[in-house]
């Protein structure tokens, strides 16, 4: 029997809450016709056939292929008071969107869990969510949370999950350095070493990895 001191605010014990609780949500398809209110984190599941990703299709949503958060409007310039938020469920239709829009994807083919989060703690869940999961599109295939850059601002480089789905307008404008063999043998590589179920090492390091899905 273990004597250690048990401690809820634990950083370990702080991240399997978050995971727990997500995990306990859903899973639903990504046609969520039924608007709901709130912000918070979520989490894709890719359930198709595409043999790249075989080593992560999880048709019982256990492992995802992304998370990310939504946090409500006005959030980021210190809003004091926040009214009704629907970011998460816009959150969610977008990614329905950017899946559609890519020509080897389709959102049939995805789940989702979703988790309204007081907002003082949307940043840190995703934060544990990455950490705890190291999905591929966060960690490896980087762009899948991008929105298109405005007018006059596609001189960047296209995205690694762009090289390998195409089909984003506004992503087809940005410079493309990068090829799909390149992306493919990127993927390949990164899941033989993250495999569901291994043990994951810590990201804490890289602040990058938090940042794409703001609103």
């Amino acid at each position: 029997m273990s004597t250690d001191e048990y401690n809820p605010l634990d950083y370990a014990n702080l991240t399997k809450n978050c995971v727990d609780e997500l995990m306990d949500r859903g899973p639903y398809t990504l046609e969520l016709d039924t608007p709901f209110e709130g912000a918070g984190v979520y989490a894709l599941f890719y359930t198709g056939k595409l043999d790249i990703y075989a080593p992560v299709s999880s048709r019982k949503a256990q492992w995802p292929i992304y998370v990310g958060k939504a946090v409500p409007a006005g959030a980021r310039k210190g809003a004091r008071e926040i009214g009704a938020s629907r970011s998460l469920y816009s959150r969610l239709r977008q990614h329905r969107e950017s899946i559609r829009a890519a020509d080897n994807l389709d959102p049939g083919d995805f789940l989702a869990r979703y988790l309204v989060v007081t907002p003082l703690w949307i940043t840190m869940a995703e934060r544990f969510l990455i950490e705890h999961y190291q999905p591929a599109w966060n960690v490896c295939l980087e762009g899948f949370g991008n929105h298109d850059p405005g007018s006059g601002r596609h001189q960047g480089e296209r995205s690694w999950w762009d090289t390998l789905h195409p089909g984003r307008s506004w992503a087809e404008k940005l410079v493309a350095s990068r090829k799909r063999s390149e992306a493919k043998q990127r993927l390949s590589e990164f899941l033989k070493n993250h495999r569901p179920g291994a043990k994951m090492p810590a990201l804490r390091s890289d602040p990058d990895l938090f940042t794409e899905d703001e609103e």
